[in-house]
C-alpha cells in the first residue's frame, strides 16, 4: 500500500511542508529512517534526527521549532502520537483477512459458524459453539463446548476458551492466553489431611473490545460470572482470579494479578506487577504505578503507589528518607552517646 503526503495530510488534516507526492510505503523511527517510509516526532529532545533522517515523510506536533532546513517532507499536526496511531489503524484495517476453513481444523458438526470467517490447521471447535461472522480462529485455538463469540473476534494460535464462556465482539485474544480455566477454589479436609477442590461451575463474560495480552489467564467463577467489561486492555502474564469484575477500559501492565471476588472500576490502569487482595473494592479512575500492592479498597480518582499505596509524593519523600537510614542511624547513635556521656557528668 501506497500513499502521497497529500493524502496523510488530508487523513490527519495536517499542513505540508515539502512535497506533497513524497510517497510512502511504510512506517520506520525516525532514527532508523529509510526512503518510502514516514516517521513521527513528538519529543522535542529528538528534533537532532529530523536533520538526518532518510524517511520520506514525518509527522511533527506544529509547536517543534527548526534551526535549519530539512530534506524530508514535514506533515505539521496537533499531536504526532495520535496521529500515527490513527495511520497505523488505518494501515491495519486495509490489510486483507484470512478466510476458509482449514481441512485439517476440527468442528462439531453442532457448532455455528458464521461468515467470512478464518479457521487455521487443528484449530479445535467443540459442541454447540457459535462463531460470529469475520472471526480470525489461528491454528491451534481451542474452543470448547457451548462458547459463544460474537463478531470480528482474533484468536492467535495456542489459545483456549474454555466451555460455556462468553465473548463479545471485536475481542484478540492473544497467543498462549487462557480464558475458563478453573478458580483456584480448595478447602482444607482434616480427615485426609489435604485439599479438596472446589467445583467452579461458573463462567468468563467478555465483553466488546477487549485485547488480551499473551499468556493471560482469566479464571472461571465458582458461581456466576468473572466479568471483563467492554474496552478493558490486559497486557501479558496478568492473572485475573474467579468472580472479579473488570470495569469498562480499565488497563493492565504485565504481571500484574488480581485476587478473586474483587471488582475493579472504570478507567483504572496498573503498573507491572501491581498486585490486588481479594474481596475488595478498587474505585474509578485509579491510578497504581508499578509493583504496588493493594491490601484494601481504594476510593475513586487517586494515583497512588507503594505498599501498601500512598500518594505519589508521599511515597518518592518516604524513598528519599529511606535512602539516608544509615546515615540517620549513626547520627542516632553519634546522639546517643552524647546523652549518657551527659547523663554520667551529671551524675558524677
Amino acid at each position: 500500500m501506497e500513499f502521497t503526503a497529500k493524502q496523510i495530510a488530508q487523513f490527519v488534516q495536517g499542513v505540508i511542508e515539502g512535497d506533497e507526492n513524497a510517497s510512502v510505503t511504510t512506517f520506520t523511527k525516525i532514527e532508523e529512517g529509510v526512503p518510502g517510509a514516514i516517521s513521527f516526532l513528538a519529543n522535542p529532545k529528538y528534533t537532532h534526527y529530523l536533520y538526518e533522517t532518510k524517511s520520506s515523510v514525518v509527522l511533527v506536533d506544529k509547536s517543534i521549532e527548526l534551526d535549519k532546513p530539512v530534506e524530508t517532507t514535514l506533515i505539521r499536526v496537533d499531536n504526532a502520537r495520535d496521529c500515527v496511531a490513527k495511520l497505523l489503524q488505518l494501515y491495519e484495517s486495509m490489510k486483507p483477512k484470512k478466510q476458509g476453513v482449514d481441512k485439517m481444523a476440527f468442528i462439531s458438526e453442532s457448532a455455528k459458524i458464521g461468515d467470512n470467517v478464518y479457521i487455521g490447521a487443528f484449530a479445535y471447535i467443540g459442541d454447540n459453539v457459535v462463531v460470529g461472522d469475520g472471526c480470525q480462529i489461528y491454528p491451534n485455538a481451542t474452543i470448547c463446548d457451548n462458547v459463544k463469540l460474537g463478531n470480528n473476534c482474533i484468536l492467535y494460535p495456542n489459545t483456549t476458551v474454555y466451555h460455556d464462556c462468553r465473548l463479545g465482539n471485536e475481542v484478540i485474544l492473544h497467543a498462549g492466553s487462557v480464558v475458563g480455566a478453573d478458580g483456584f477454589g480448595f478447602a482444607p479436609n482434616a480427615e485426609t489431611n489435604s485439599y479438596d477442590k472446589i467445583p467452579q461451575i461458573g463462567n468468563v463474560i467478555i465483553e466488546d473490545n477487549v485485547e488480551i495480552g499473551a499468556n493471560t489467564c482469566i479464571d472461571r467463577s465458582t458461581m456466576g460470572s468473572t466479568f471483563v467489561r467492554k474496552g478493558v486492555k490486559l497486557d501479558n502474564l496478568v492473572q485475573i482470579a474467579h468472580n472479579t469484575d473488570i470495569g469498562e477500559n480499565t488497563v493492565m501492565s504485565a504481571q500484574v494479578g488480581i485476587a478473586g471476588s474483587t471488582k475493579v472500576g472504570q478507567w483504572c490502569m496498573f503498573g507491572g506487577q501491581v498486585g490486588i487482595a481479594g474481596h475488595i473494592t478498587i474505585g474509578n479512575k485509579v491510578f497504581l504505578g508499578a509493583q504496588s500492592g493493594v491490601p484494601g479498597s481504594l476510593k475513586d480518582n487517586q494515583t497512588l503507589i507503594g505498599t501498601p499505596p500512598t500518594d505519589q509524593r508521599s511515597f518518592f519523600k518516604s524513598q528519599a528518607i529511606i535512602r539516608r537510614l544509615p546515615e540517620i542511624y549513626k547520627q542516632l547513635n553519634d546522639l546517643q552517646k552524647e546523652v549518657e556521656e551527659l547523663k554520667k557528668q551529671k551524675q558524677d
